[in-house]
């Protein structure tokens, strides 16, 4: 595939095969952004998991301390006063059956999905449509609670949910480029923590395998795990 010359530009900033310092690479990272708008930039994480083991499913969210840096639209399934709590806490969208309706319709202008535990009977059966969009609320990423005002609020200010995915990968947006170099730290640095965090028991040998960042237009800057290991302790 045909690269062009901005990306063949940054490219020439990075060694091949070489795996930086977590530092080091956010902020050859983030002067890789050459795109005229502001780029987001992306985590790749692989873990010595296999996904297909329940008990080594990797999944969890984590409130990144200074936000993705876009615009994040919640809808709540909620009904009475959970409704009124959820649009006062700065929820885009709140109700119960017109909501179910709506989206069977085919309307899905919303980014990420809070249901009291009341209604999940009612969203279920939108299983088909939220699923496979990563939509679908779930208790285990918190998004299943009656603790609504909390979780929108969290939600607006940048809480990023992930999971692993079948090759073992967690891929997730961590912020944008116009943070610079210690924002950005930060939130990869939240990030990883949370992941280290979940580790599953079961799971043997290494465990943080490969870490990649880029911009949305970039190359992938490597950083070296043993580094991320190190910081950790």
């Amino acid at each position: 595939m045909a690269r062009g010359k901005k990306y063949t530009e940054s490219r020439k900033n990075i060694e091949p095969g070489k795996r930086y310092p977590l530092r080091d690479a956010v902020e050859l990272m983030v002067g890789t952004g050459k795109a005229k708008f502001d780029e987001t930039v992306d985590a790749a994480i692989r873990l010595g998991v296999d996904p297909k083991h329940a008990d080594q499913m990797v999944r969890g969210s984590v409130a990144l301390p200074h936000g993705l840096g876009k615009v994040v639209r919640v809808l709540v399934f909620a009904k009475g006063e959970k409704e009124k709590e959820a649009t006062d806490a700065g929820a885009d969208f709140a109700g119960s059956d017109d909501l179910v309706e709506k989206i069977k319709g085919g309307w899905l202008d919303f980014d990420r999905v809070v249901a009291t535990p009341d209604m999940m009977g009612t969203v279920g059966k939108l299983g088909k449509v939220l699923g496979p969009r990563g939509l679908m609320p779930n208790p285990k990423v918190g998004t299943v609670t009656f603790d609504v005002g909390k979780v929108v609020k969290e939600l607006k200010a940048g809480k990023v949910e992930f999971r692993v995915e079948k090759a073992g990968i967690v891929h997730t947006p961590v912020g944008k480029v116009s943070f610079g170099l210690d924002k950005l730290l930060d939130n990869v640095t939240a990030l990883l923590e949370m992941i280290v965090k979940l580790k599953p028991a079961s799971s043997k040998g290494t465990y943080l395998k490969s870490i990649s960042l880029s911009t949305t237009m970039g190359p992938g800057v490597m950083v070296d795990p043993l580094d991320v290991r190190n910081m950790m302790k």
